[in-house]
């Protein structure tokens, strides 16, 4: 007899909905909320092993951000301040525990992942985390949750090479500069461009040892899914395929909607399901079907929502693409 196949994990926790982002901010607790609405309207959801995450050791923070930063964010949410570093990371007394925590799904993901509990995962957070630099907080994040997961996977359980891919509308600064002098983990990025944070130019690729493993592919301004199909074709899929990665992690931005209201591509929610398809065939070939995900943007309710659900279910096997 076959053994089953292990589920699809999901890590949710309500204190994600503890960061207060004051009223009118598009990065609010309801993109969780209306997305756990959308998700129990599928029958699938109920086959999804739910997992508990916990904050991380502070070192496992240490491995992509300063103790100096770590040590001023806890502070500054202790104090009430009204924002970190810069007024696009609003926090409240409950951000530091939030952002921990969101750090934290992906480490549980990782650990489920590994141990063959799970066979891919997805961490419905918040805080994002691609825009949070070393030492410093940006574009709504506090800690770089998928850089974060990363060093865990080579650290923890020595996973050789990594492939990163954040199809965020918005480039991943962070996570790039993270990485970019690492040949072990290959960065890919499609995004707005040129777009906030103004990063992720086609000619930036890494630097000095890690040469050739960053590779952006910007998009303009009324992208559609066809652009980012050719994108995958022509680039993505063929880099990924030369890395031949042991992990594929996704920055699972779903801003690129063209129902989203803070940036200008067009895609479809049924492309989300084409893209996710397209990275479990790549995982299924190289690394074992290993794939986590962890939620970035995405600010129209209702179609983020959606979005997810389509990644979601495709991640299970419920749905095809």
């Amino acid at each position: 007899m076959r053994p089953a196949t292990p589920p699809t994990g999901l890590v949710y926790d309500p204190l994600f909905l503890a960061h207060d982002t004051g009223a009118g901010h598009p990065e609010r607790p309801a993109r969780l909320t209306a997305a756990r609405a959308e998700l129990a309207l599928h029958p699938w959801y109920s086959g999804l092993l739910n997992l508990r995450a916990t904050p991380p050791d502070t070192l496992w923070i240490e491995t992509t951000h300063r103790l100096d930063y770590i040590k001023r964010a806890a502070q500054a949410c202790l104090q009430g301040a009204p924002f970190l570093d810069t007024p696009d990371v609003p926090i409240s007394r409950q951000s530091f525990d939030a952002a921990l925590l969101a750090a934290g799904a992906g480490l549980r993901l990782a650990d489920a992942l590994m141990s063959g509990e799970i066979r891919n995962g997805f961490g419905l957070v918040r805080p994002p985390g691609h825009h949070a630099e070393t030492a410093g907080a940006l574009g709504f994040c506090l800690f770089n949750n998928v850089a974060i997961l990363a060093r865990y996977l080579q650290r923890q359980y020595g996973v050789a090479k990594i492939a990163i891919l954040d199809w965020d509308v918005h480039h991943g600064n962070g996570t790039q500069h993270s990485f970019e002098t690492d040949p072990s983990v290959l960065y890919i990025s499609l995004h707005q461009y040129p777009h906030y944070p103004g990063t992720g130019g086609a000619g930036e690729t890494g630097q000095g040892a890690g040469t050739g493993a960053t590779l952006n592919c910007p998009m303009p301004a009324g992208a559609t899914d066809a652009h980012y199909v050719a994108a995958f074709h022509a680039q993505v899929l063929p880099a990924l395929a030369l890395f031949q990665p042991e992990v594929v992690l996704l920055s699972a931005g779903f801003d690129a909607h063209r129902d989203d209201p803070l940036a200008a591509v067009n895609l479809s929610t049924d492309c989300y399901g084409w893209m996710t398809a397209r990275v479990m065939e790549v995982a299924e070939q190289y690394a074992g079907g290993r794939v986590l995900s962890l939620l970035e943007g995405g600010y129209h309710l209702q179609r983020t929502g959606e979005c997810i659900a389509r990644h979601l279910g495709v991640l299970n096997g419920a749905l095809s693409a």
